[in-house]
């Protein structure tokens, strides 16, 4: 029941369709198996299929370049078929992007390679307690002291947090105000000083934690870019991703309709089956109608950004859409199929639970629409 005709559309090329095709051959052997009780054994064991597989090489950089449309198939294909394994890829990427864009040739040469190949796993620690949306407001800081840094504060709502082999760190190290005196540093787990403070459990459950700081020394040498441009470090590695962010709910979306129409058309019900009630028939309208607009937005902006265009409303508007959309249809699958809609572990429960997440990180619905907004009343102002 698989609906691949949007690979047939003028944002993608050949090697694009060949790439999901072999994923999705890839994911139907490798994934969906039961991983039991044990959320940070399944990640590691997820990102070292991913590296084995070589689908981690497509979201890691030497040079900070990836195909951005290559990332957003594979997000899309992976989350069809297991949510934790798109978590898994794409916090690989997050968690490396900075390196790829700020580090040094040393930095590069020590994580890269090891992110690629699922032998480290890599983190993006930006989040606070009183830091999320707002950047501006993070505590954490970052004194130099000779050729190191030492950090001190925490740091929350980390993916990958605790099972992490390295952070990217985001601290204030003060060379002005707000945003534009934040600095960026590679964080090893194992430093002394750096402490797991508290394991998270939310309700799609994957590795994630608060950090804590404590005279946790880092060289000089492991700062990403030059001091006071950690802003910069951090918007510039969401930006290679947040578009992805759309597509890993496209992905969700579609496992859920498929699973609601071939439901639909199965189902007997007062001697018809539930496809043949125009109430549904009008929803299955609708998912299809509402996944189709999503896709033709997250695609867009997927591709403009390969063609080096500035893209920031365009991934606003398409992680907006995707999301807020993914969880329409979502919920309407769960109706769907009523009573076994909501049996823990059954596809569509498990997708109602992995969507939620994703209208908040990596820039809550809100904010994308500030951005959006924000976007236009400069174009309008610009012109």
């Amino acid at each position: 029941m698989r609906d691949t005709s949007y690979l047939d559309w003028p944002f993608f090329e050949a090697r694009h369709g060949e790439l999901e095709g072999e994923l999705d051959a890839w994911a139907t052997r490798y994934l969906g198996a039961a991983h039991g009780g044990d959320v940070d054994a399944a990640c590691r064991a997820l990102v070292a299929q991913l590296g084995q597989g070589g689908w981690l090489a497509h979201a890691t950089s030497a040079d900070g370049h990836v195909d951005t449309r290559a990332i957003c198939l594979i997000r899309e294909t992976l989350a069809r078929h297991e949510g934790l394994a798109d978590f898994a890829f794409a916090m690989q990427g997050l968690g490396s992007g900075a390196i790829g864009l700020f580090g040094s040739a040393d930095n590069k040469a020590r994580y890269l390679p090891d992110v690629a190949s699922g032998k480290r796993i890599a983190a993006f620690a930006l989040s606070e307690p009183q830091a999320g949306s707002d950047v501006a407001a993070m505590q954490c800081a970052a004194r130099r002291d000779g050729d190191d840094y030492v950090l001190d504060g925490e740091k929350t709502w980390i993916s990958n947090g605790g099972i992490a082999d390295f952070y990217v760190v985001f601290a204030r190290t003060g060379e002005a105000p707000g945003a534009r005196g934040l600095s960026a540093f590679i964080v090893d787990a194992d430093n002394p000083g750096l402490e797991i403070a508290e394991r998270i459990a939310v309700i799609a459950p994957h590795p994630l934690a608060r950090l804590r700081f404590n005279q946790c020394r880092v060289p000089v040498s492991q700062r990403l870019g030059v001091a006071g441009q950690g802003f910069k470090v951090a918007m510039a590695t969401l930006d290679v991703f947040r578009t992805s962010v759309a597509a890993a709910a496209l992905g969700f979306a579609r496992r859920a309709y498929d699973e609601a129409l071939r439901h639909a058309m199965a189902r007997q019900m007062f001697g018809q089956t539930l496809a043949d009630f125009q109430l549904t028939q009008a929803k299955l309208a609708q998912m299809a109608t509402g996944i189709d607009a999503a896709a033709l937005l997250t695609y867009r902006a997927a591709w403009q950004r390969d063609q080096g265009r500035k893209v920031t409303k365009e991934a606003a508007m398409a992680k907006l859409t995707a999301t807020e959309t993914a969880q329409q249809v979502i919920d309407a699958a769960v109706q769907m199929f009523g009573g076994l809609g909501v049996v823990s572990d059954h596809p569509v429960e498990r997708l109602y639970r992995e969507i939620r997440a994703l209208r908040i990180y990596e820039g809550a619905s809100e904010v994308q629409q500030l951005i959006i907004a924000r976007e236009l009343l400069r174009e309008a102002g610009s012109a």
